[in-house]
């Protein structure tokens, strides 16, 4: 069975690779689909985020990389793919997903949308809290793979060390 793990991924958290690293357990091919949101301002490009992605999941043989832009349901459609997964942090999240899923379902009738609900340890994390932390000088090594941690620094200090 392959599955589509979506996300903007800016930039991508221990807490998403707790779900890809679940996944790729469960299933036979993960797809982490990066979106390419013109209208969301992002701190790392689409190809950032790519890279960032492959090589923190180099070693797993069933995820693949890839971007997309316009409506998931066409994505899926294009890839084959007929289940997508969502990370549920918390029950404030259930609301939005669900909507989502709902959407989603009335484009694509054989969409299905599986939740995933995060560990307790990760309940809490979000790539907006580490840049928020990251930008005010905080330590993130606990949130994020150290390529990340070394990327946002660069981020911050403007490309400078």
């Amino acid at each position: 069975m392959k599955v589509i793990y979506p996300g903007s991924f800016d930039p991508v958290t221990y807490g998403h690779l707790d779900i890809i690293d679940r996944c790729s357990k469960s299933f036979d091919k993960v797809i982490v689909a990066v979106l390419n949101n013109n209208y969301k301002k992002n701190m790392f490009s689409v190809e950032e985020r790519l890279n960032l992605l492959r090589e923190t999941l180099k070693e797993y043989d069933n995820v693949e990389v890839d971007a997309f832009s316009g409506l998931l349901v066409d994505y899926a459609n294009k890839r084959n793919c007929s289940t997508i997964i969502r990370g549920l942090r918390a029950i404030s999240d259930l609301e939005y997903e669900m909507q989502m899923s709902l959407v989603n379902k009335k484009l694509e009738e054989d969409l299905e949308t599986l939740f995933m609900v995060s560990r307790g340890k990760y309940s809490y994390l979000s790539s907006s809290i580490v840049k928020e932390v990251a930008m005010f000088g905080g330590k993130i090594s606990c949130f994020v793979p150290k390529v990340v941690e070394r990327a946002l620094k660069e981020k911050m200090n403007g490309g400078q060390d």
